[in-house]
């Protein structure tokens, strides 16, 4: 939560000012940092990796799902849009199109490779990054 895209919306979702981005409809790949870093671990450890692993969550949610899971955890609700012309404006076309129009991303070959994730779903991974106050409890460990 100290970084990517939580740290940004963070505050926004808990002043309960976050909704969906665009749409809502497109594909959100992601992961949870934790789970990166440990595909990271597992492919310097792994000799047989070799090649493109795609680094995202198995789960394949929609940015409204995501917001929707995110929200909840937060206990806070999420109804204040944001819509393609702002991100387009903000970022440019160019490079609002990853937030407004997403990419389904599947990481059959991380799967395949034997990678376990510790938060394979969006929900797993909210309730751990949403609490507040936020404590890692991989701290020190």
């Amino acid at each position: 939560r100290n970084g990517g895209m939580i740290q940004q919306i963070f505050l926004p979702f808990f002043f309960e000012l976050g909704g969906r981005m665009g749409s809502g409809n497109q594909p959100l790949p992601w992961i949870h940092v934790k789970d990166l870093a440990g595909l990271v671990k597992h492919a310097v450890n792994d000799e047989s990796m070799e090649g493109v692993y795609n680094a995202v969550a198995p789960d394949i949610v929609t940015n409204q799902k995501f917001v929707n899971s995110f929200a909840g955890a937060m206990n806070r609700p999420a109804f204040f849009p944001l819509p393609d012309f702002v991100w387009n404006l903000v970022f440019g076309e160019e490079r609002a199109v990853m937030i407004t129009k997403g990419q389904r991303v599947v990481p059959t070959r991380t799967l395949e490779s034997g990678f376990k994730y510790r938060f394979p779903t969006i929900e797993e991974a909210s309730a751990e990054f949403a609490r507040f106050p936020y404590v890692d409890s991989d701290i020190g460990h």
